[in-house]
């Protein structure tokens, strides 16, 4: 089955991770089971009810932030929640990728499902049904603050809803989404009716930190490739430099030092060595009594990643299975407010993979930096030059890759720790988490170009060596070489550059390392459909099945 072809059951209490990136990604079909539909149902009849009563209910029969001590008449209530997502509705700069869009689209209708929100069924739906035709709402780079979740994005989309505002429809034969139109024409042309909003709904729709968890799940699934990947090309760098596989023992790391990512990067580089005969030729010389920080120590560094990664993923398996909103409707039927809405747990762990990653690309740069310097790198011509002097080689690669590493560390800056104060100083501290999410998404992109072209410098390294790969590695060079060339005088090198990155965010070359040999993933559920994360919260494991 293609992912295309798909379907994903929009079950709030068994939704994951790769669920969500199919929908985000691949366009899968969403479905609704009979109980999530009875669920939903259930939570609205509480909520007509306290729409009735004369007691003013936050949400319900009230103005919101800083304006809910207005007691709104019923005569007024369809205008106050047009309002609400009209005057939130109020995102500016560029649109934000399509699969962001749809990855929040998805949670906020998860969140929907749960029966705690008090949408009425047929809204639910009608969101559901927009995801299913393809129907992508224009949402603006800025306008989030991360608190009351993602208002402004999440906005954009309930003004659709209604039958307002820009949308992209469907994307193309070529891959590409269509120009923006009215959302009245969209809906009109896929046979959707617009919904006309009633109490509580426009709340339900908006006050969700869905924006922020989507980017998080779509980095992880990233990071899972792109880090595992870097596990193969720092190891590419001890062979093709002549260093040692000695380090990666694993009576030097577990129970030593008990750092589970630790022991998996070092079990990554000690299998892709495994048979190499350029690790062989000089296992007894003493040409080196120790490598340096950056071929010794990746285990430590990739490993400290890994375990950032795995903090982060239970991150994001705790708020899969939450139910963000206020008020919230509670299992007695009464609605309350409450603070669920602050993104917090998320901005810290979208700033901390942009730490993490950041650090693990400057151990990158100064392995290529290694490769290419005549006195450090045993003996190889001076920046991998075919002919050095006529040829400048690699030099300038060097310098791109050292370029987004600057960029990397300049977006490890966490955006969690500002705050500005909002609506009249209701909304007085704020997460910035759809910010800390934006940056985050630039850094894992940088992240594969940064491995791409030391996996590149790497593999004419060992090239230029005169003994055989180890299996794993050389099965890297050999898909490497399937489209991009091997040593030789200078030539355009931006194409190759762009060609080797591409094979490492796409998954390629970790695909043709394993098919030579055992490597442990990051998440191992991105690779296997495996349990939740190393230290998910317990009841979390159904959210990476």
């Amino acid at each position: 089955m293609t992912a295309a072809q798909q379907t994903v059951a929009l079950d709030p209490e068994a939704l994951s991770f790769a669920d969500v990136v199919a929908v985000a990604r691949h366009d899968a079909q969403v479905t609704v089971p009979a109980h999530v539909a009875a669920s939903v149902a259930a939570s609205r009849e509480a909520v007509d009810a306290l729409a009735n009563a004369e007691k003013p209910v936050y949400g319900v029969s009230t103005g919101f932030g800083a304006l809910a001590q207005r007691h709104i008449p019923h005569d007024l209530r369809a205008q106050l929640q047009k309002s609400l997502i009209r005057s939130h509705a109020a995102g500016v700069g560029e649109p934000v990728e399509r699969e962001v869009v749809r990855a929040l689209m998805l949670l906020r209708a998860r969140t929907l499902a749960t029966g705690r929100t008090g949408a009425r069924p047929e809204t639910f739906e009608t969101y559901v049904a927009l995801l299913n035709a393809g129907i992508t709402p224009v949402v603006r780079e800025y306008g989030s603050l991360g608190c009351s979740g993602d208002l402004a994005p999440l906005s954009a989309c309930a003004l659709v809803l209604m039958g307002e505002g820009e949308v992209h429809g469907p994307v193309g034969a070529d891959g590409t989404p269509s120009a923006p139109v009215p959302a009245a024409q969209a809906l009109a042309e896929a046979g959707i009716t617009p919904v006309q909003l009633r109490e509580k709904e426009g709340l339900a729709l908006v006050n969700g930190t869905d924006g922020m968890l989507g980017m998080l799940i779509m980095a992880l699934a990233d990071i899972d490739v792109i880090l595992t990947t870097a596990d193969l090309s720092a190891a590419m760098s001890v062979e093709g430099q002549l260093g040692t596989d000695r380090v990666f023992q694993p009576d030097l790391h577990h129970p030593l030092r008990p750092h589970p990512g630790q022991a998996e990067s070092a079990a990554n580089m000690l299998s892709a060595l495994a048979d190499s005969a350029i690790v062989a030729g000089h296992r007894d010389s003493t040409h080196l009594v120790q490598d340096a920080y950056s071929l010794r120590c990746a285990p430590q560094v990739h490993g400290a990643a890994r375990d950032a990664v795995a903090f982060a993923a239970q991150t994001a398996a705790r708020e899969l299975r939450a139910a963000i909103d206020n008020p919230v409707v509670l299992p007695d039927g009464s609605v309350s407010s409450n603070g669920n809405f602050h993104g917090a747990p998320l901005a810290h762990a979208l700033d901390f993979l942009a730490i993490v990653l950041a650090d693990v690309a400057s151990m990158a740069e100064r392995r290529t930096d290694r490769f290419l310097d005549r006195s450090r790198n045993q003996d190889l011509p001076p920046f991998l030059a075919d002919d050095a002097g006529v040829d400048s080689g690699l030099m300038i690669a060097h310098y791109t890759q050292a370029g987004l590493v600057s960029e990397m560390k300049r977006l490890a800056a966490p955006a969690s720790v500002d705050s500005i104060p909002s609506s009249a100083m209701q909304e007085d501290h704020v997460s910035m988490g759809w910010g800390a999410a934006r940056k985050l998404r630039t850094a894992v992109a940088n992240f594969a170009r940064v491995i791409g072209i030391e996996l590149y410098t790497a593999a004419r390294g060992i090239d230029l060596r005169q003994d055989a790969p180890a299996p794993i590695t050389g099965a890297v060079i050999a898909q490497l070489r399937q489209t991009v060339p091997g040593p030789g005088p200078d030539r355009f090198l931006t194409p190759e550059l762009e060609e080797t990155i591409g094979l490492v965010a796409s998954g390629q070359v970790l695909a043709a390392a394993e098919a030579a040999g055992p490597l442990v993933h990051v998440l191992p559920e991105f690779a296997s459909g495996a349990d939740a994360p190393r230290g998910a919260a317990p009841g979390a494991a159904s959210a990476q099945g």
